[in-house]
């Protein structure tokens, strides 16, 4: 593996100083290397390569099953939902312990912030795309959103 030899690669001692550092850090991956010496430390099994291809990204407005109640509510006159942009984590304050952005019968208008998705630990703030008053937040503090999936319902105004 490394050669004890001084001035080529790593001592034996080194590497597993190297190894117990890196199983007791909370690093995931790890490589090293020198011209003659490459090391390679994963917490994780290499996954093997895929032999299929991806299924393609999603439509930009998800399907919808027929007769929904979703649907239904759509149809309202002057009713719009605010819709998730991407895959993540809803928080509906800036903060834990802080007020939410928005709340039941608060007016907002085009592009106030009405709630956090956290994807990839990026914090992404979510602004309205229309006037009005939210009538429902449609999902719970915390929980994980799908693309396209309902935040808010929002009454036209």
């Amino acid at each position: 593996m490394a050669d004890s030899k001084k001035g080529r690669g790593f001592s034996l001692d080194l590497l597993k100083e190297i190894v117990k550092v890196f199983e007791e850090s909370g690093v995931a991956k790890l490589e090293l290397s020198t011209k003659d010496f490459k090391l390679k430390l994963s917490k994780y099994a290499e996954a093997p390569a895929p032999s299929y291809t991806p299924p393609p990204p999603p439509s930009p407005e998800p399907p919808k099953a027929e007769g929904s109640k979703e649907e239904a509510s759509e149809k309202e006159e002057n009713v719009h939902y605010i819709r998730a942009p991407m895959v993540g984590t809803f928080y509906r304050a800036p903060a834990p312990g802080a007020e939410p952005f928005v709340k039941e019968g608060d007016r907002v208008r085009k592009g106030d912030v009405v709630c956090i998705i956290e994807a990839m630990k990026i914090m992404n703030e979510i602004k309205s795309d229309v006037d009005g008053i939210i009538e429902e937040v449609l999902v719970e503090n915390a929980h994980p959103v799908e693309y396209g999936q309902p935040l808010f319902k929002v009454r036209l105004v």
